[in-house]
């Protein structure tokens, strides 16, 4: 999928060892120390559990989504946008993205974990309709914070199409009422 958001051509493909590179600058940027390996990423990326998307924009992977697939279920495991590219929705366009590919695999419901403290996520989530429905308590090895656990609801049901679609023509419209590509 191609898409035209704050004067960037966005390219969402799927996640492969050509973005490993990019994928290990943004790693530690987003998650400090304790963030995954290249290997990590390397195996995930070769499971037939798995759907990991990369943003491309000017031929560098600028951001990436991961899901693990489980029964009817899919549990985002990563989410991260290089600082630079911040606060130009691409965080959006990969969560749509995820939940496209999600849809035509026959996912019903999707959850994760995200840090209490990181509220720019926790919105991102909100508005795509997740639902907090617990809480892991000292979740986060590296300072013992705790991790809120969100679900959606049935992601097949029709009102989820009309939310995705509202979601995505406004993260278009709103950067220079461009269209997808």
């Amino acid at each position: 999928m191609e898409f035209r958001t704050s004067g960037l051509n966005l390219a969402i493909v799927d996640s492969d060892k050509s973005h490993i590179d990019d994928i290990q600058i943004i790693e530690p940027l987003s998650f400090g120390k304790h963030h995954w390996s290249s290997k990590a990423f390397i195996s995930e990326f070769s499971s037939n559990y798995s759907v990991y998307k990369s943003a491309i924009c000017n031929s560098k992977t600028v951001g990436y989504i991961g899901s693990w697939i489980i029964g009817d279920e899919g549990h985002i495991t990563t989410l991260a946008v290089h600082p630079d590219f911040r606060k130009k929705h691409i965080a959006d366009i990969l969560l749509y993205s995820l939940f496209i590919e999600l849809k035509s695999k026959n996912i019903k419901w999707l959850t994760l974990e995200v840090r209490v403290s990181n509220i720019a996520a926790v919105n991102l989530y909100k508005k795509f309709k997740f639902k907090q429905l617990g809480i892991r308590k000292k979740y986060y090895q590296d300072n013992n914070e705790d991790g809120l656990i969100l679900w959606t609801e049935n992601i097949q049901n029709p009102e989820n199409e009309l939310m995705l679609n509202s979601i995505i023509s406004q993260v278009i419209e709103q950067n220079n009422h461009a269209d997808k590509l």
